[in-house]
């Protein structure tokens, strides 16, 4: 947004992450000046972003790496629809095996050159000044998707809608309204009309509950436990993961609730309970697509945890079902796969063992969680992997040590 806007904004709190500094590089290869201006080891960067307008990007003179990041690459698809160059996007080994066909299809039928082979990077985008808006549903729920095709829809002519089936995260909706944006939404559906401009802000990005449902899942899963986690985004697409555990039997607080940069923040106090079987319904997958491995986690402690419809863990950093299922086998847990789901029984103790986390920052982290209830040591190979969206994790996890 602050790339897109006018003027300068102000970000403080942005991620540490591999994915996110993939997201300034290739921003700043498309011409946006970035500055550093700050680290703060408990709330991330402080950031200047210079704005270049409406369409005001310029031709990369090399290929957009956006390393691990399938959010940098499908919302650069979006907004590049609208610029009047070619680029090309591309990523590590296992952003290259991830499907993009869901976002070229719509960005095509706007205006946009958009393609790849066998729908998969690398992407080229060969924008257009004349997009025209669409109506458009995806077939598989997805953020990332509705929010390229609504950063293309922009720039477009006439408005561009975005349908939804199953409500999916919206904090592009709401940070296009803190820049100035205007989002119509209802009846399950979201709209912007082209010819907008956005205007830089000064904003506070809250900590990434994702991230943060690692403590809670270990504070869950160990008897005794008490973790307290402040300034967390509690956005009402997001806060599934507070629902399933609870479900599991864990006690959660919410305190402190508020508004930061138009998210909804607070404090979270998770203390252990007797964990319970719990069953995770296709229609709550898209609140907890990314948290579905540390959920399995938290199963090998005690309890079970049946999910179903979640196919789209297959197309994920790996095959998250399969190399979830691996691993956890591996530290001798018992666990069925499905094509879109699995079943962890939790009335066995985990061993230890050897696993491999293939490249996923989510299965380092997971496995590492489940690690802390096995009965001897546990060793994960790629751990370097968690990096990508959490840097600080390993150091965390040992500070959290009784």
């Amino acid at each position: 947004m602050s790339a897109m806007a006018v003027g300068t904004s102000t970000i403080d709190g942005y991620s540490t992450g591999g994915d996110c500094a993939s997201t300034l590089r290739c921003l700043q290869a498309l011409g946006v000046t970035i500055e550093q201006t700050g680290r703060d080891p408990q709330k991330g960067l402080a950031l200047t972003v210079t704005g270049r307008g409406p369409r005001g990007l310029v031709s990369p003179t090399g290929d957009l790496d956006a390393g691990n990041s399938g959010s940098t690459m499908r919302m650069l698809c979006g907004i590049l629809a609208a610029h009047p160059f070619r680029a090309v996007l591309t990523g590590d080994a296992s952003l290259r095996r991830r499907p993009m066909r869901r976002v070229l299809d719509p960005l095509t039928r706007m205006g946009a050159r958009a393609s790849a082979t066998d729908g998969r990077p690398p992407l080229t985008i060969e924008g257009s000044t004349s997009l025209s808006a669409i109506d458009f549903e995806p077939e598989v729920p997805s953020a990332q998707v509705k929010s390229a095709v609504l950063l293309a829809g922009l720039h477009a002519d006439g408005t561009t809608r975005v349908r939804e089936r199953l409500a999916t995260r919206d904090h592009t909706e709401r940070a296009l309204t803190i820049f100035g944006g205007q989002v119509s939404m209802g009846g399950g559906s979201i709209a912007v009309t082209g010819g907008q401009r956005l205007a830089a802000q000064a904003v506070s990005v809250p900590g990434d509950i994702s991230s943060a449902a690692f403590w809670m899942v270990a504070a869950a899963a160990l008897p005794g436990s008490e973790v307290v986690i402040d300034d967390v985004g509690l956005n009402p697409t997001r806060t599934g993961i507070l629902d399933v555990i609870r479900r599991f039997g864990a006690d959660i607080d919410v305190l402190g609730t508020g508004d930061t940069a138009g998210e909804p923040a607070g404090s979270l106090v998770v203390r252990h309970g007797q964990l319970r079987d719990v069953e995770i319904a296709p229609g709550e997958v898209p609140g907890v697509i990314d948290e579905l491995p540390v959920l399995a986690a938290l199963a090998t402690h005690g309890g079970s945890l049946r999910v179903s419809g979640a196919e789209e863990l297959r197309v994920k950093e790996s095959d998250r079902i399969a190399s979830l299922a691996e691993g956890l086998r591996r530290m001798g847990a018992e666990m069925d796969e499905a094509p879109d789901g699995f079943h962890v029984h939790g009335q066995r103790r985990l061993r230890g063992g050897d696993v491999d986390a293939r490249g996923d920052h989510r299965l380092a982290m997971a496995f590492a969680i489940a690690a802390l209830g096995a009965s001897g040591p546990t060793t994960i190979h790629d751990a370097g992997a968690a990096a990508v969206s959490y840097p600080e994790f390993f150091s965390m996890l040992e500070s959290l040590r009784a």
